[in-house]
């Protein structure tokens, strides 16, 4: 079994930056595709970006291309999302989730093991 950590998150400036790490256990070789998602009240659980465990792909969704770095430290079996530049329309709860499945065109709907979700805050 998956299972994940969360930690990171909280309140910062517009253009300011937050790094959030997702600490894995239970992973095998198998597992493909450890992503970062997140959710704002009454909209869909919005892809952020996501990395292939085998190859090391990145993916990153069209609103935080250039400011989000995912990277992945396999001795600690944890991935981390740097978010710099960060504007007010980040404002989300933020979720790690782990499937064995590739990154492209993987949906949130795709993923079976999840973080618990971590608050991040940017105020204008």
């Amino acid at each position: 079994e998956v299972q994940l950590v969360q930690s990171g998150g909280g309140l910062v400036q517009a253009g300011g930056s937050l790094r959030l790490s997702c600490a894995a256990s239970g992973l095998t070789e198998d597992v493909h595709a450890i992503a970062w998602f997140r959710q704002v009240p009454g909209k869909e659980r919005e892809g952020v970006s996501c990395i292939t465990s085998n190859d090391g792909s990145t993916y990153y969704g069209d609103a935080v291309k250039g400011r989000f770095t995912i990277i992945r430290d396999s001795a600690k079996n944890t991935v981390y999302l740097q978010m710099n530049s960060l504007k007010p329309e980040d404002t989300a709860v933020y979720y790690c989730a782990a499937e064995m499945i590739w990154c492209s065109g993987a949906k949130w709907y795709d993923f079976g093991s999840w973080g618990q979700g971590t608050q991040v805050t940017v105020s204008s």
